[in-house]
């Protein structure tokens, strides 16, 4: 099966943002549209590290952007 091409719509309508936040076992991949941190930035606390994703990757999946971009160096004290 072939792929259509990402237009300039189509990507606007992807994720534009990779976070790393804190699970129950550890760092959490995760891909979010905005950084919006909502009602008393309740997540906040949550988010070990976020960097906004170059349009080429933000169509790319969440297990390849983990192996791309680590997750940071959790203290576990």
């Amino acid at each position: 099966m072939a792929r259509r091409r990402t237009t300039d719509t189509d990507a606007d309508d992807l994720p534009r943002y990779f976070v790393w936040v804190r699970g129950l076992e550890g760092p959490e991949p995760q891909k979010w549209m905005a950084m919006d941190f909502g009602i008393g930035d309740w997540k906040r606390p949550l988010v070990l590290a976020y960097m906004e994703l170059p349009e080429d990757e933000r169509h790319l999946p969440l297990a390849m952007l983990a192996r791309r971009y680590p997750p940071p160096r959790v203290d576990l004290s």
